[in-house]
């Protein structure tokens, strides 16, 4: 039986899907409600003073590559967002080292063929660019920077530095990657551990690098709780 307060709502329902748009009451938390500058500040403030990142990366420029996305964070039952956010910022947390690291630790220092798939005819690699990680998921490899850029809008085979000078496109990249190889898995209901293999697995997952998966679940786990939300199975891969 419809009653009246049904009804109401379901007429706020219509009223929003005909305008463009839901009510908050009807969609739960945005993402902006779940990184609040406490969720942000809490994981940047960790990192030295004198780390890179410190002045690059903001909550800003996240949430405003996240209106590229807007499928993320969305799909699902308020928890379901907060667990793909915690998901997420695990992920960004132990690549960059709490926001502080741009560019892979050594990267620029390496001959610029690193992270060069030259059977990839595709996307091929330019002469004395690398490849190399850069950004909060740390892309790497010109199979990934040529796609993001293409997708994103700028020259990700040529001009790879990008991602670690455009804190917004750096962004980008992040939840690019995430969106194309990470969303279906924590949408789906697979749990944490698959998204470790999908972003390092050859390296992290099946024993070869048990204490990086350790401590990639445990600020996956910390940020569920800080989010109030139960992490749910499948955490190690």
């Amino acid at each position: 039986m419809v009653t009246m307060s049904m009804k109401s709502l379901l007429v706020i329902v219509l009223a929003g899907i005909l305008a463009g748009k839901l009510p908050e009451t009807v969609l739960g938390d945005s993402v902006a409600d779940i990184v609040t500058p406490e969720f942000f500040n809490g994981i940047i403030n960790q990192a030295d003073a004198s780390c890179a990142g410190k002045s690059f990366y903001s909550r800003d420029r996240f949430l405003e590559a996240t209106n590229s996305y807007p499928q993320f964070g969305t799909v699902g039952t308020s928890d379901d967002s907060k667990r793909e956010i915690a998901a997420l910022f695990a992920h960004f947390t132990h690549e960059t080292g709490h926001f502080c690291s741009i560019e892979e630790i050594g990267g620029p220092s390496r001959p610029s063929e690193d992270y060069c798939d030259e059977t990839n005819t595709q996307y091929p690699c330019a002469a004395g660019k690398g490849y190399y990680g850069r950004g909060p998921i740390q892309l790497s490899w010109n199979f990934n920077y040529g796609p993001a850029g293409n997708s994103i809008g700028f020259d990700g085979l040529g001009s790879p530095e990008t991602v670690a000078t455009d804190p917004l496109v750096s962004f980008k990249t992040g939840l690019w990657f995430w969106m194309n190889n990470c969303h279906s898995i924590i949408t789906s209901g697979q749990g944490f551990g698959p998204t470790i293999r999908a972003i390092n697995g050859a390296l992290e997952c099946d024993g070869q690098n048990p204490d990086t998966v350790r401590a990639r679940v445990g600020y996956y786990t910390s940020y569920c709780s800080q989010l109030g939300v139960a992490p749910g199975d499948n955490l190690t891969c």
